[in-house]
């Protein structure tokens, strides 16, 4: 990997294996040229030997498929990755001794007495396919196996969100500075307390609404605040040098960083750029009221007038990598936690019905509508279900439609959507971003909690293009594998069951879900030069071991990507 290497000032000749402009019109290509960071032209190798010219650089890639770089238009890459830095990773563990060698290795250079915390066992961040359940003995290992680890420090395996109920453990330094002991009850709010066969002593596992975030236990949270505060300022700037990387070994790009930013986070982006170690085009949009690293936050009217001021003052659409245009509000959550904001009353993940939960009040969403239209501010909305959608629209529909048709306005995730809610949104000239990593993550949980009859609007990709929204989808919550993204865009299975969800406004084909994450993600961000290979676009694009458009459907989650080119520069080679 050459990341730090400087565009060539001569052209350079790419051929040996397919080109893919994924514009959604031209054919497959043989070859193109590159020079200064742009693309200069792509066609028949021939033709492009003459137009690189005698004194052109050449490379053959062996066979591999160069397509654009990436758009991923959900990706946290960020917050994900000041996650996981400050842990001990355990997400490939194989068995308790492991667990313990990793975390004595930390104790080793960590100070007596700080915490050590450590990842979940197992794929983020659904942990269906693997969890601490698939450890050699399939449970936790409890205190006095993380004993073992260390005597001088207290020790946490965490519960990640959105799956809930869920598990942590601890040793007995950890239980000791949560303040959990044989007086502990076995059960405090939705917090069960494990313990030994004296039906006295705590385990160190507990389970129940343990998760870093997305959870409204009461004792949990006084648990956790005993733990951890959110993460420093001082974090972001590396997370993000670790996320965009990330992201360049899974072929993105561009990213749009629109959900739960704050001016920390955007600054970080802002900090990287004058160092100049942007490693992916990024856009962002200003979260107006965040909560998810304080669930007790709640904003006043000076707030939110703060906020959207801030957003609107750092409006830059034009900067070639680092752009900012947005606000964006989410005032409710996801399912597993029993926070879907749902019309008719649902079981929650202990059984009792609700109908969800509400982070913000109504005037949140239509202050921030309001001043969107006003100040011509690109307005954000995460939005999940029908009763999501109904009060959305409603906001908006207190203005005219020409007041908000051809703003690029934007409903994220659109997790459950009908057709009316679809043809609204079109009418509006609204644009969504999604993941089908939601459907297969949460589709039988869904049935579970919500109902079948709900399968059938679930991420309707088909429904949603064919009502002419302009779509570009996610990674977000996994699976991280982009091209297993586009593979679940085709074959609409569930994580867990297997089952296909083949509604008629389901399935979309392999090529239309390409675009979603190159032409039509880059049209979402309105983001001009990339995308798609084309004369005068930026020179990002990637190397790919398999065409996939043309291997088997079921090998696609396999491509694995060679090289990643942003601005006619190497930042990941394998």
């Amino acid at each position: 990997m050459n990341a730090k290497a400087a565009k060539s000032p001569r052209r350079t000749l790419i051929h040996g294996g397919p080109v893919l402009p994924c514009d959604g019109v031209s054919a497959q290509q043989e070859a193109l040229v590159i020079e200064g960071g742009r693309i200069v032209a792509l066609g028949t190798l021939a033709d492009m030997q003459t137009v690189a010219g005698p004194g052109a650089e050449c490379l053959n890639t062996q066979g591999a498929t160069v397509l654009p770089g990436l758009v991923d238009t959900h990706p946290h890459a960020m917050h994900f990755a000041a996650m996981a830095l400050p842990l001990v990773d355990l997400s490939d563990a194989r068995n308790h001794d492991e667990i313990v060698a990793r975390i004595a290795a930390r104790a080793r250079t960590t100070p007596k007495g700080e915490w050590i915390l450590c990842s979940p066992v197992g794929e983020a961040h659904y942990f269906i396919r693997r969890s601490w359940r698939h450890l050699e003995e399939s449970r936790l290992p409890d205190r006095h196996v993380l004993d073992r680890a260390t005597s001088g420090h207290p020790i946490m395996i965490q519960a990640w969100a959105p799956r809930i109920p869920n598990a942590v453990a601890f040793n007995s330094m950890g239980l000791q500075r949560i303040g959990i002991s044989h007086y502990t009850p076995a059960r405090v709010c939705n917090v069960w307390v494990e313990k030994a066969e004296d039906g006295t002593t705590p385990t160190g596992v507990l389970h129940g609404s343990v998760t870093n975030y997305y959870t409204d236990d009461p004792f949990w949270l006084q648990v956790r605040s005993r733990i951890m505060g959110p993460p420093p300022d001082a974090l972001w700037e590396a997370a993000g040098r670790v996320g965009m990387q990330e992201m360049n070994r899974l072929g993105a790009t561009t990213l749009y960083e629109s959900h739960i930013m704050e001016p920390a986070h955007v600054e970080a982006y802002r900090a990287l750029h004058r160092q100049g170690a942007l490693t992916c085009r990024v856009k962002t949009s200003l979260e107006v009221a965040s909560q998810a690293f304080d669930p007790h936050f709640m904003p006043t009217e000076t707030d939110v007038d703060a906020m959207l001021r801030l957003a609107l003052s750092s409006t830059d659409a034009t900067d070639p990598l680092l752009r900012h245009d947005g606000a964006t509000i989410a005032r409710s959550g996801p399912c597993f936690p029993g926070f879907m904001n749902w019309h008719e009353p649902f079981r929650n993940p202990y059984g009792e019905l609700t109908n969800g939960y509400l982070f913000l009040p109504k005037w949140v969403e239509e202050r921030t509508v309001d001043f969107c239209i006003e100040h011509g501010l690109r307005f954000n909305s995460v939005v999940g279900t029908p009763k999501d959608h109904d009060a959305l629209l409603h906001s908006i529909g207190r203005h005219p439609v020409s007041a908000v048709r051809d703003r690029g306005w934007i409903a994220q995730h659109a997790i459950i959507t009908c057709e009316s809610h679809a043809r609204r949104y079109a009418d509006l000239g609204m644009k969504v971003t999604t993941s089908k990593g939601f459907h297969w993550g949460k589709g039988d949980m869904y049935g579970e909690r919500l109902g079948k009859q709900v399968w059938k609007d679930l991420v309707p990709l088909r429904r949603l293009l064919d009502h002419g929204l302009q779509v570009g989808c996610g990674t977000d919550w996994g699976p991280r594998n982009i091209f297993e993204q586009m593979q679940l865009a085709v074959t609409c299975e569930f994580a867990g069951s297997g089952h296909r969800n083949l509604d008629s406004g389901q399935a979309i084909t392999r090529e239309e879900s390409l675009l979603l994450w190159t032409r039509d993600a880059a049209r979402v961000l309105d983001w001009q030069g990339v995308g798609t290979l084309a004369p005068g676009h930026h020179a990002d694009f990637i190397f790919t071991d398999r065409n996939p458009l043309m291997c088997p459907i079921e090998d696609l989650p396999s491509t694995t990507v060679l090289r990643t080119v942003m601005d006619g520069r190497t930042i990941y080679e394998t």
